[in-house]
């Protein structure tokens, strides 16, 4: 979706040339020509960002700026102030303004201005967004496993320092992303949570999209861009699955951790970021950092608090409790009542091993939700099958036929893992505990069948 702008400048030469230029930028531009145009306009829809000429027939934009605040908190305001009054240009900082540009205005300052204001709302759009969703899927329910009170209770004292680092180190599954967000509820008053899974970008990417890049920085920069880690400044940001960063970003994440500081990528300037740091990983890091894959270094540095999450079969008292809050949170996302248990599903539910923990669950009830009917959820597929010592996976991975070289049982079982996850190649990369480079390797040795 493009970004609306209200360009507020009574001189129509510029105001045509600058709207036209903003347009070919890809913004939605209207234009006012007074402080009575303005309020027009602002009345009939709320733009995204506004450019404000301070000096104008009918008012002072300057004095205009707390009551469009005031109107819409959440609209960007770009301030336009005469040559040199660097007076005004700070009462408008102050006034809630954005950024300022002194006349005369260069076009091109004004475009890539008005480009980083919409580069910055439409991150903070997606991070809302994000927000949304894990607080609405992914809530922190009570437990009853002294296991998992101890983590919390160990969350709850490391919330008393802002800015030390965090090792969640658990299992796939057992809501490592959960308790990193209820680490950040912990604190009142601060930035934003910003997440990102490290497995998930190739790693020409990764550095730029933490720490961000300057304009000509590589050829598809054609604007700056802060990173992650400005973004969560004052906040916590939560790097997922951090055994998989590359070595040379471990390095510069390293330096970040020592010093709060870092450069941006192609940028000379070291900024400052007060965000908290906090890494997850179901890898064990030590044996990585024998295999020369993660250095030692930012192992130390990482584990300042280090945290165990227990695996689900440790929380034996949290199944019925937890599966309950899951069915109550997926019966309202998909539009019906809550359904009870029946006690054979209780039991099932207490018995079954849960390899895939927390996650696993979850997706057990939601299948559940969908395809069985009743008064009451049954769970038959926790079900053991027709008195054999365990059930039969129709799911599970075999290989007939004679013996086969090592090699190709390895390659047959990484399509094998595809294919179950249907088709998601992030997502059965980090099952089979590969990094997503190796993983496209060995696909490519064996491509998947049409």
């Amino acid at each position: 979706m493009s970004t609306s702008l209200l360009l507020v400048d009574d001189d129509r030469t510029f105001s045509s040339l600058a709207a036209s230029m903003l347009s070919q930028e890809g913004f939605r531009v209207r234009v006012a020509r007074s402080l009575h145009e303005t309020r027009v306009a602002l009345a009939a829809e709320a733009p995204d960002l506004v450019v404000l000429d301070r000096r104008l027939p009918d008012g002072d934009g300057l004095v205009f700026l707390p009551e469009l605040r005031a109107q819409l908190p959440t609209t960007v305001v770009l301030m336009v102030t005469a040559h040199g009054d660097i007076e005004s240009a700070v009462e408008a900082i102050r006034a809630g303004a954005r950024d300022y540009l002194s006349k005369p205005v260069e076009i091109d300052d004004l475009v890539m201005r008005a480009r980083r204001a919409a580069s910055d709302l439409q991150l903070q759009e997606r991070l809302r967004q994000a927000e949304s969703v894990l607080e609405g899927r992914h809530r922190l329910a009570e437990s009853r496993s002294p296991a998992m009170q101890r983590t919390l209770q160990m969350l709850e004292r490391i919330a008393t320092t802002p800015r030390s680092p965090v090792l969640l180190l658990g299992e796939t599954g057992t809501g490592k992303a959960v308790l990193a967000r209820h680490l950040y509820a912990l604190r009142q008053k601060q930035g934003a949570f910003v997440q990102i899974n490290c497995a998930a970008l190739p790693d020409t990417m990764m550095e730029s999209e933490l720490f961000g890049h300057e304009r000509g920085a590589f050829t598809d920069a054609k604007t700056a861009r802060r990173g992650l880690v400005e973004l969560a400044s004052d906040g916590l940001l939560f790097l997922d699955e951090v055994g998989e960063l590359p070595l040379a970003l471990q390095a510069k994440l390293l330096t970040f951790l020592d010093k709060g500081a870092f450069r941006r990528l192609g940028g000379m300037t070291e900024l400052t970021s007060t965000a908290r740091i906090v890494a997850a990983t179901n890898k064990d890091l030590e044996a990585e950092v024998t295999a020369g894959r993660f250095r030692e270094d930012l192992l130390f540095r990482l584990s300042v608090f280090r945290v165990d999450v227990p695996p689900l079969r440790e929380r034996r008292e949290d199944v019925l409790p937890l599966a309950r809050t899951l069915v109550q949170e997926l019966c309202s996302e998909l539009g019906r009542r809550p359904v009870p248990f029946s006690p054979a599903a209780e039991e099932r539910l207490v018995s079954y091993p849960f390899p895939g923990n927390v996650r696993e669950l979850r997706n057990v009830l939601e299948r559940a939700l969908v395809l069985e009917v009743g008064p009451a959820l049954e769970l038959q597929s926790l079900a053991k099958g027709g008195g054999a010592p365990a059930a039969v996976d129709p799911n599970a991975f075999s290989v007939s036929g004679p013996p086969r070289p090592l090699d190709e049982v390895e390659r047959l079982y990484v399509r094998h893992v595809l294919e179950q996850l249907g088709g998601r190649r992030m997502e059965a990369a980090r099952a089979l505990g590969l990094s997503y480079p190796t993983f496209l390797r060995r696909l490519e040795e064996n491509p998947p069948s049409e």
